[in-house]
């Protein structure tokens, strides 16, 4: 009623000869031609300026009232943050010509080129909040927001003509922005969700159902809503690599920003451990390697239908966890009904037989790897104090024959491989993987060339024990490998002469103690690692007949094992083919087949004599020989 009695009054003054704007481009600079184009041009000068109703006027013309054809916008405005500023003395608070124009040249907001138009809306309200010194002298604490704006999936479409996408004014409102703190505020995080589901409703129906929208809806400060996860401005397509909820972000860093939290934990009763424990998983392990295709949070959980564990339409919920894991891994069946998914190293979660497995390795590693270095470092020190000058004669013994260096070179590989490979995946972030990784070792190779290298390390054994098998000659390896009585004195002598307690070093026959040592414990790892290594590669196969556990057990043995293999490869083994003094550089059994005699003959005084008795009484021929593989 108020604008047609503005209307009603403006046409009585055009009536009577109120001024035209030709008359009033006289005195003043008016664009007459970008006045035409505006909505206000039908209203003429006085349309506006109502209190002109002759020229020349008297005094200054009154300050023009929007408010006399747009009541509820400049209502709006007044109860708005800049209409409050402005209210308080901020004289460089937004105004209605700050954002529109100027009267004499605004457009309609239909109108492409208006200041309002979706597209420009970016530059109108950057004028402003793309203002660093304006920012600061007020105190403004978001960092570029209209930056990060233009930057997002919103800001890009709007850019690309899309009208449907969000601009500024359609998550803040226009002329009735308030601040974020008010309960009030389409951006107050507990309207966020309607503001976002004026556009996302499908998203909006799951999410208000959802375990966090309830939490929202019943006043948490905590749970998370749609920015907690998507972001403000700088919003993100999923496929996105700087998203919050990309593949690769949203379990270690956005999910984690409350279900890592002990302070969240214990408020809410939310489950301690869930996202520590996803980490030391093989998803958790190969997403930090850069494997954006394993499961996350969102892959089981949902992304925003979430609700809990208990509730029967969840995906995590125990009898439907089947279905949820068969996504990726098919076939999988009622051995997962009710199983423990996040199972965290020492917790409560981890079943009896793997804790078990764990308290095994940890007394077993440390005993094992601590007698290799005492042992290996007295007799170090020992030879370096008692070390005589040695003359070699040169002449050389065969120790190896082509089959058991085959059986080693297949072995020693694949080993070096799998201890690469399989540390990769364990250490994700470490510098050397990094390294590695610049060189192509994606986490899809990698996991290839492991199980190639697993392939390899099986085939090297069994060839070993074919060849042994089938020449009965190399057979009587079995019966010099079997651990006996002798051994353990020898050990202990051993011990006594590096100590300096007796002048007398103990000798040995084909092999010694440290030999039958590495190669049982070779034997034993390779079928430890073989059966673990196979069941966690035929993850569907296994968790199809198999209880959880046992893919849990599986992995703590196979990767104690893998532990306690290298350190034994690194300790014991290359102390005795490389560092030990009598040997060093190298021990070249493994690539010639060969040891130097006089080795031989000091440390082994009676297989010395039964080799050179052999070579007496036989030509030397590479396809015989009598040592196994050393792993």
């Amino acid at each position: 009623m108020r604008s047609v009695l503005a209307a009603l009054f403006s046409c009585l003054i055009l009536a009577a000869g109120a001024p035209t704007p030709q008359d009033c481009a006289g005195c003043h600079d008016v664009d007459l031609a970008a006045f035409e184009k505006t909505p206000h041009a039908s209203m003429g000068c006085t349309g506006c300026h109502s209190s002109i109703t002759k020229l020349p006027h008297d005094g200054k013309p009154a300050r023009v009232d929007c408010s006399t054809c747009h009541p509820d916008e400049v209502k709006a405005y007044a109860g708005s943050i800049h209409g409050q500023a402005r209210s308080q003395g901020m004289d460089d608070a937004a105004t209605c010509a700050s954002c529109h124009g100027s009267p004499h040249t605004l457009l309609a907001p239909d109108n492409p080129a208006s200041k309002v138009a979706k597209q420009n809306l970016p530059d109108t309200c950057g004028a402003c909040h793309s203002n660093p010194a304006f920012m600061a002298k007020h105190h403004i604490p978001f960092a570029k927001p209209v930056e990060a704006y233009r930057l997002s999936l919103h800001g890009r479409a709007v850019a690309q003509g899309n009208d449907a996408a969000a601009s500024c004014s359609d998550c803040h409102g226009s002329h009735d922005i308030l601040a974020a703190t008010d309960p009030r505020s389409k951006v107050n995080r507990a309207n966020v969700v309607k503001t976002c589901g004026a556009c996302h409703a499908q998203v909006k129906a799951a999410y208000v159902q959802s375990v966090h929208g309830v939490a929202v809806a019943n006043g948490s400060p905590d749970a998370p809503t749609c920015t907690d996860c998507h972001g403000e401005h700088a919003i993100l397509a999923p496929s996105e690599a700087g998203s919050p909820v990309s593949p690769a972000n949203v379990s270690l860093d956005t999910c984690a920003r409350c279900h890592a939290n002990e302070r969240l934990a214990i408020r809410y009763g939310i489950p301690a451990g869930v996202v520590s424990s996803y980490k030391e998983s093989y998803h958790g392990l190969a997403l930090q390697g850069g494997q954006a295709t394993v499961a996350n949070c969102a892959s089981c959980h949902g992304v925003h239908d979430i609700l809990p564990p208990s509730d029967p339409r969840s995906s995590v919920n125990p009898r439907n966890l089947p279905q949820t894991c068969g996504k990726c891994h098919a076939n999988v069946g009622k051995e997962l009904i009710g199983a423990r998914i996040h199972v965290s190293i020492a917790s409560a979660s981890e079943a009896p037989v793997v804790r078990w497995i764990r308290l095994a390795y940890l007394l077993l590693i440390p005993l094992t790897i601590g007698f290799m270095l005492l042992h290996n470092g007295l007799d170090f020190l020992t030879k370096l104090r008692r070390r005589r000058p040695h003359h070699s004669t040169g002449e050389e013994l065969e120790r190896m024959n082509l089959r058991f260096r085959i059986a080693h070179w297949m072995v020693m590989a694949s080993f070096i491989t799998l201890v690469i490979t399989g540390f990769a995946l364990k250490f994700p972030e470490a510098a050397w993987v990094h390294v590695l990784q610049s060189f192509g070792l994606t986490p899809v190779s990698r996991a290839y060339i492991h199980r190639i290298a697993a392939i390899v390390i099986t085939f090297g054994t069994l060839y070993h024990l074919a060849h042994m098998a089938m020449v009965r000659r190399d057979r009587v390896i079995l019966r010099e490998l079997l651990p006996n009585w002798q051994d353990a004195k020898d050990i202990f002598n051993m011990l006594r002469y590096n100590l300096g307690l007796t002048n007398k070093r103990p000798t040995f026959g084909m092999f010694g103690y440290p030999e039958k040592m590495e190669y049982w414990a070779y034997m034993w790892g390779t079928v430890v690692m073989a059966v673990t290594g196979f069941l966690l590669w035929g993850e569907n196969w296994t968790l199809s007949h198999f209880p959880k556990w046992v893919m849990d057990a599986a992995t703590a043995a196979h990767w104690y094992e893998a532990i306690l293999a290298t350190l034994s490869i690194l300790v014991w083994h290359w102390y005795l083919v490389i560092f030990d003094p009598d040997v060093y550089p190298m021990d070249m059994a493994w690539l010639t087949g060969k040891v130097p005699a006089d080795h031989v003959r000091e440390t082994r005084p009676e297989y010395y004599r039964q080799m050179t008795a052999r070579t007496d009484a036989q030509p030397s021929d590479d396809s015989q020989g009598s040592e196994p593989p050393k792993a």
